[in-house]
């Protein structure tokens, strides 16, 4: 229970190999497994594997595989893979992402599957999955929301119940209500497209 940790003072050393925390670990550098009951802090890179129940943190980069029954935070860039309840992200992120509630990051490169939202704030590569939709400034790919889509530039497909984007220098929409403000017609049923 950090700081209180055997060997006493290791809250200021790196672990490589195996980290165990009855409630809470909190470590510089965590390079293997890392188990915690209620939650896992890295104040450095992490690199390796990290279940927790209710918080996986770094304050930097993140190599690996995390998952949590609650959030996934990192303040660097992922790489690899999260499932948890939301995933936080102020770098890119780059693989499978899957949250119950949602995700929120700068960029992705991959697969990301929300229960209500994925939130992209300038690009997203490869397909976001929303129960309830995606949003991303610029979307490559796909972007499948039970919901809604929206892309401020859409480069690729949006399926969902409605589907928004300003501009689409190619890419086309499926369902009720398409729309791709720049296009001749800008607002269709069914399908829209731009090539």
């Amino acid at each position: 229970c950090s700081p209180v940790q055997i060997p006493w003072g290791s809250h200021t050393w790196d672990v490589f190999g195996f980290n165990l925390g009855i409630l809470w670990s909190d470590t510089p550098k965590m390079y293997g497994l890392g188990l915690g009951s209620l939650a896992m802090a890295t104040r450095d890179d992490m690199i390796g594997l990290q279940l927790s129940g209710f918080c996986n943190w770094a304050t930097k980069d993140v190599i690996g595989w995390r998952t949590t029954l609650g959030a996934n935070i990192t303040f660097g860039t992922t790489y690899g893979v999260d499932m948890g309840a939301f995933g936080y992200r102020t770098g890119d992120f780059w693989g499978w992402d899957t949250e119950f509630l949602g995700s929120y990051q700068k960029n992705i490169w991959g697969v990301g599957i929300g229960g209500l939202i994925n939130l992209t704030t300038e690009q997203s590569y490869g397909c976001t999955i929303g129960v309830g939709g995606n949003m991303a400034k610029i979307a490559y790919g796909c972007q499948i929301g039970g919901i809604f889509n929206f892309a401020q530039e859409l480069h690729g497909a949006q399926i969902g119940v409605v589907n928004f984007a300003k501009e689409c220098p190619w890419g086309f929409q499926i369902g009720i209500v398409n729309i791709i403000m720049e296009n001749v017609i800008p607002v269709l049923p069914i399908v829209n497209a731009s090539f």
